[in-house]
């Protein structure tokens, strides 16, 4: 997790714009929406670009169904998260896998499918409302829409939305608290409609020796059918002031969960 203070804190930075960006010496501190699953409210400064992206993420899932046994595993490379401060408190981001690959192997049939494909791309736009340059608290406002690019069976071809709400506090002890909402409207199983998602997180992270930061997280989706629950761990390593790397893993917590999500990736800020 990231300080809720920066250099720019106090300084009017309503000058700035995409086309008159923020000086690097105001810039606030690195906050990424990575690698932990809650959003953070703060946004980019004006006029900058940042990417965040995953080197790899590889998430495995056993059920069992009819007596059989169906083991699913999920391999993405270099999901990427482009981000653009238009205002200085408003960001622009696009979000894109360009290779996912499904594997599913039936033990009890022996047989397996497999399905790769460019994955869907979303459109996020994040609002700031305070907290960006310094303060105990932040809160944001993220609105989204899903374009259906997804193909070879591994999407299921509709436009999707929602609107997250991410909060962050500053806790003793050089703690730090973040917590989001989110509310999606996605299609539903049986392809002639649309139903609600309502997805909690809260994950708290601390500053670790030489550079190192970790974080701990819970994070559940209730939804027509089981709710899914994970744990969350990961750790951050920061080099300067415009770039960080990161690995972690996501547990479920119950049957409907995937197993586990193992992911290493980076942010950067140019």
């Amino acid at each position: 997790m990231d300080s809720l203070r920066g250099e720019g804190e106090g300084v009017d930075k309503s000058g700035y714009s995409l086309l008159n960006r923020t000086p690097r010496k105001f810039l606030r501190e690195l906050s990424t929406d990575r690698p932990d699953l809650t959003e953070s409210p703060y946004t980019v400064d004006a006029g900058w670009v940042q990417l965040e992206a995953d080197f790899f993420s590889s998430t495995h899932d056993r059920q069992g169904q009819e007596g059989g046994e169906i083991n699913t595993n999920t391999v993405s490379f270099s999901a990427l998260n482009i981000k653009v401060g238009l205002t200085p408190k408003i960001d622009l981001q696009t979000v894109i896998e360009p290779y996912v690959r499904v594997r599913s192997f039936d033990r009890s049939e022996g047989s397996s499918t497999q399905f790769a494909s460019f994955s869907d791309v979303l459109t996020r736009l994040k609002i700031n409302f305070w907290g960006n340059d310094g303060g105990e608290t932040a809160l944001g406002l993220m609105p989204f829409v899903k374009w259906p690019t997804k193909h070879h069976g591994t999407g299921n071809d509709s436009f999707e939305g929602g609107l997250i709400v991410p909060y962050a506090r500053k806790l003793p002890h050089a703690w730090d608290m973040g917590a989001m909402t989110e509310i999606d409207l996605v299609r539903n199983d049986a392809d002639n409609g649309y139903t609600h998602e309502w997805t909690n997180s809260v994950t708290f992270g601390h500053d670790l020796p030489y550079g190192f930061g970790g974080y701990m997280e819970v994070a559940t989706t209730i939804r027509r059918g089981p709710t899914l629950a994970s744990f969350d761990v990961g750790l951050t390593y920061g080099i300067g002031k415009n770039f960080q790397l990161d690995l972690g893993c996501n547990v479920g917590l119950n049957s409907a969960t995937d197993d586990l999500t193992f992911f290493c990736g980076w942010s950067g800020r140019f």
